[in-house]
């Protein structure tokens, strides 16, 4: 196959991705292209951030139409969180050149990827306890913005971005999740998205300034990648969410490891690992599932009982 027909497809299902669970982005991207098809780590951070520039406005715009952003989160996030990106940038240049620069680069990518990986297993913890009882009992869309934090979290989240391409949709969203523990799911989503687009533009001008984006790489990677948001968001809704965010975290693990030099068998051991929690987690789901049908079944029949017994009109 040829090598941009491939990079088409590898951005396509990135694309698809990021539609069906809201991240993995530059998580997905970056590594691919460095471990898949070769690209130097900062050539790869740089164009993924560029073609990020372009793809996330379609999500973004998707919920300022429903009304799930929350723009005095945003307008405290973007002070920090774009200056932030783009001092990133020079931030990885000082960790040298050439090929040591790469190299470090390479660790500086793989310790990103695992703390997405750590920044998703979080996120699906935090979900599942604000949908424990009954939905969303917890959940609110005009929780009171808390502007230290939030500043703290998009100096933090920026620099990560401006550094690795990774996190602006793994690490910022769950570091709001536990800044605005109430906040409503699809309201942390849409204000993610629309922040993300002014810092990942920040970030990718850095690169392109020091010359590390690659325009012609970043334009195939949308070709696939664009209609790939645009399938994933449409099937959102029909396939389960669970299912693909923990074959995400699987693959992070294994391409973090992969970067961080680990071995082959920890590599194994690592993917192996999260694979089995993932089961565990979905059995346990199931079971608790059943477990919440079975005394409303068991009420019915106790009430159609009554309601045929002798005596009961």
């Amino acid at each position: 196959m040829d090598s941009t027909v491939a990079i088409v497809v590898a951005g396509a299902l990135v694309g698809f991705a990021v539609g069906l669970t809201g991240m993995g982005g530059g998580a997905l991207m970056t590594p691919i292209m460095v471990m898949v098809f070769g690209v130097n780590p900062t050539a790869a951070i740089g164009s993924d951030l560029a073609a990020s520039v372009f793809m996330k406005p379609f999500g973004a715009l998707v919920h300022q139409r429903a009304g799930t952003v929350r723009w005095d989160i945003v307008r405290w996030l973007l002070p920090t969180a774009v200056p932030a990106a783009f001092g990133g940038v020079f931030l990885l240049r000082a960790l040298g050149d050439g090929d040591d620069l790469q190299q470090r680069v390479k660790y500086v990518v793989g310790t990103a990827l695992m703390l997405a990986v750590v920044g998703m297993l979080t996120r699906m913890w935090l979900d599942r306890r604000r949908t424990a009882a009954d939905g969303t009992a917890d959940e609110d869309a005009e929780v009171p913005v808390r502007p230290v934090a939030t500043l703290l979290i998009g100096l933090a989240g920026g620099v990560i971005v401006g550094m690795t391409s990774v996190g602006s949709g793994s690490l910022i969203i769950v570091m709001l999740m536990l800044a605005h523990p109430r906040l409503k799911a699809n309201h942390l989503v849409g204000t993610d998205l629309v922040q993300a687009i002014p810092m990942v533009a920040a970030a990718a001008l850095g690169h392109l300034l020091v010359g590390d984006a690659d325009l012609g790489l970043a334009a195939t990677l949308l070709i696939g990648a664009i209609p790939g948001v645009l399938l994933g968001s449409l099937v959102s809704s029909r396939v389960a969410g669970s299912t693909v965010r923990w074959a995400l975290v699987v693959l992070l693990t294994g391409s973090g490891l992969a970067m961080l030099k680990a071995s082959s068998t920890v590599v194994l051991l690592g993917c192996l690992g999260m694979a089995l929690l993932g089961t565990l987690t979905a059995v346990r789901d199931r079971r608790g599932s059943a477990a919440a049908r079975t005394p409303k079944t068991a009420e019915a029949a106790e009430a159609a009982d009554m309601a045929g017994a002798p005596g009961s009109r």
